[in-house]
């Protein structure tokens, strides 16, 4: 589940990541490209956990998935970590079954759009 009106990318999250290293977008262009390298590993993580049913285990990866996440403006994602996060933590990933069914499809196209992104920022 996402949230319609929520952006995909929030490109003004975006833009304060850049303002924050001082317009350094080149820098901002490795964060991102570290963040899409780390966050299948996170997924899958994830997945596996959760698959094994260890509720636990899906904590951390979700927090952090959820935090790099929101820090690249990859707002959905985020949300959907987030949600992954807590339900964890109570031990309901029944419950979350739509956000773990949802993730891969949702990092597809999250990872696309941050491409895309950071290919028409370096060619400003």
């Amino acid at each position: 589940m996402h949230e319609p009106d929520q952006p995909l990318l929030d490109e003004a999250t975006l833009a304060e990541l850049a303002v924050s290293v001082g317009g350094d977008i080149a820098f901002v262009r490795e964060l991102i490209e570290a963040y899409l390298g780390d966050a299948p590993q996170q997924i899958e993580q994830i997945r596996r956990a959760a698959d094994a049913g260890d509720a636990a285990s899906v904590v951390r990866p979700a927090h952090t998935l959820k935090s790099s996440s929101a820090t690249v403006g990859a707002q959905r994602l985020a949300s959907r970590a987030r949600r992954l996060e807590l339900a964890s933590l109570v031990n309901e990933l029944e419950g979350a079954r739509e956000d773990l069914d949802g993730l891969d499809g949702e990092w597809q196209v999250t990872g696309a759009a941050l491409r895309e992104w950071t290919a028409k920022a370096t060619s400003r």
